[in-house]
Order: structure tokens, then sequence, then C-alpha cells
């Protein structure tokens, strides 16, 4: 009767409760890691780490055991660097996830348990509340929270930024080369479609620039950017293609004859160069977004970021850029 009337008065202050089952029985029980995706348009400006201060004592007041705090589009960079930040995850103990995202007119916090692998999410139909700010949406998640005793009594004080240990951020770079992949010419190349399962997978969902877009909206976004995409390799890329909707298995595409995928990121200049063991540029160059493609080869889960550097924050221009240093 208690969450019942808790809810009837959210959804009077115009807050939005919805997901099934209510908080997992882990949230009161259990690590849990906090990923922010923060809009910088959002107003009053917050960066994504004065946000988390500014949370941490809502979602301890809820009953969770908030253990560190990461901004979610660095840790979905790429799936390379999503599965080093499982690891980790596994390796403490984390036992759920909690989502908070910032957009112009509205934010949203959402929980769920932690997969145990590098999806990290096994969906998005995950325990959430929508408000018309960050803090209306921590707190009523905080008075949904008090509803139930939590068994977490050791929790940290403030918000933890911990980083990857300089092991699991080697791992990953190391992975990268800077040339081109070989026998393309022999095996297909899989492009998978933004806004689908095969690229996005469940925590972009939560991204500010996606959380809440209409299937409606995602398929005409889809639809388009196929079209961009086929006038693109049909002038510039002369080996088969495979367009890709949904998500497989390695083995299922190479059974498919596809050794090879096109793998897109968006992120800082600086923090993929990072991430991806090159020397990174500073300053406004560094601080700039920008797209960059790669190549996947399955085989060997290598990955051929080209022989130059060919990042742009067009993401058609980085695109012919990357397929033109392809054929050097």
């Amino acid at each position: 009767m208690k969450i019942t009337s808790c809810l009837i008065f959210f959804l009077f202050l115009g807050t939005t409760v919805f997901g099934q089952g209510g908080l997992p029985p882990s949230f009161y029980e259990g690590k849990s890691v906090v990923l922010v995706s923060t809009d910088p348009a959002a107003r009053p400006a917050m960066p994504w780490q004065q946000l988390s201060d500014s949370i941490h004592t809502y979602l301890v007041t809820a009953g969770a055991d908030p253990v560190a705090y990461y901004e979610l589009e660095q840790v979905t960079l790429s799936a390379e660097r999503q599965a080093e930040y499982a690891k980790a995850f596994q390796q403490r103990g984390v036992k759920n996830l909690i989502f908070l995202t910032r957009q112009k007119d509205r934010a949203s916090v959402h929980v769920g348990a932690f997969s145990g692998d590098g999806k990290l999410i096994a969906s998005t139909a995950l325990f959430g509340i929508s408000a018309q700010d960050w803090k209306g949406a921590v707190q009523q998640l905080a008075a949904v929270g008090k509803a139930r005793p939590s068994k977490n009594l050791l929790v940290p004080d403030l918000a933890e930024f911990p980083l990857l240990t300089a092991q699991e951020a080697a791992a990953t770079a190391q992975k990268f080369f800077s040339r081109n992949p070989l026998n393309l010419e022999v095996f297909r190349l899989g492009i998978p479609l933004e806004g689908t399962s095969a690229v996005t997978g469940a925590t972009s969902s939560f991204r500010f620039d996606l959380y809440g877009k209409s299937p409606e909206t995602l398929l005409a976004e889809q639809i388009a950017q196929k079209k961009a995409l086929e006038n693109i390799f049909s002038g510039q890329y002369p080996h088969e293609v495979a367009w890709l909707t949904e998500a497989k298995s390695n083995s299922q595409l190479l059974a498919d004859r596809i050794q090879f995928v096109l793998v897109k990121v968006e992120g800082r200049q600086a923090d993929l160069m990072k991430s991806m063991g090159l020397e990174p540029v500073s300053g406004d160059e560094g601080s700039k977004t920008v797209v960059k493609y790669y190549i996947r080869f399955l085989v060997r889960e290598e990955l051929y970021l080209g022989p130059t550097w060919d990042a742009h924050p067009d993401w058609s221009i980085a695109l012919r850029q990357f397929l033109e240093n392809l054929k050097k």
C-alpha cells in the first residue's frame, strides 16, 4: 500500500515510474556502479562528475551502495572498452547498474542487475523513473527505495571515480593496429546500422542523445542512414558488404562469410586516441568530439585503425577518409 501511494503521488507531480518488478533485490544488498550521461546543453550546466556528486546522497538514501561513478559515453566508447569495464565490475563484485540520463527538458534514472558480461545489462527493460529534472528523478527513487529496508550499511560517503587499471587499459589498446587488414576482397564486410541491436547494445540506449526516441524515429533514421552509407560505399569500396540489423555471434557472422565488421565510435578525440594506444592530441583538437571508423577482424579479434588517423566531427567525412585510406 505504501508503494502504491508513492506512485500516485509521483504521477501527480509529473514524475513517471515505469518498469516491471520494481527495484531488483540486489539493489538493497549489493554494490552498484552508476553510469551518467548528461546533455551539455542542459541547464544549469553541470559536468558529469558534479552531477554524480549531487545524486550520491539520494542513491544512498534509496538503499543503494554506489561504489563507483563513470561517464556512460566513456564506458561504451567501444565494445572492447565496455568489455574491460565489465571485467573490472566483475572483479569488484558489482551486482547492479544505475543509469542517470540528463536531457535538456527531462531526466531519468534506471536500475538493473549487472549481467556479468560485456553487455553489462541483459535488456533495456529496467525499473526506471523519469522527471522534469535530475533532482526530481533521484528524489522519487529515494522515496521508492525507502519503502524497503536496505542491507547496504557500509556505503561510501562521497561519489568515487575509479579508473581502469593500467593493465586493463593496455590490454584493450594492444588489440588496435595502425594499418589495414588483409584479404578484404575475399570476405564480406559487415556494416551494422545504428539504432539497431547490432551496434548500440542495451547500455547505449540510455545515452542522452538516444534515450526516448520512438521506434518510428529510429526506423526513419536507419533507412536514411543506410541510403547515405550505400552512396558512400558504392563509390569508394569495391568489395562485397553485408548490412547488419541484429546482433549476431562471431560464429554466425563467420558462417555467413563475414570475417570483417566495420565499427564506428564517437567521443572526445583525445579519449579515443588514448583508448586505442595512440598518443592523444591536446588542446581544442583533443576536446573535439569526433567519429572514428575501424575494422574488427573476427577470427583473431584484431582491430585495424588504418595507416592514418582519419577521425572527423562529420561522420560522412570520417568514413570517406577511412575508406580512402583502406586503399593504401
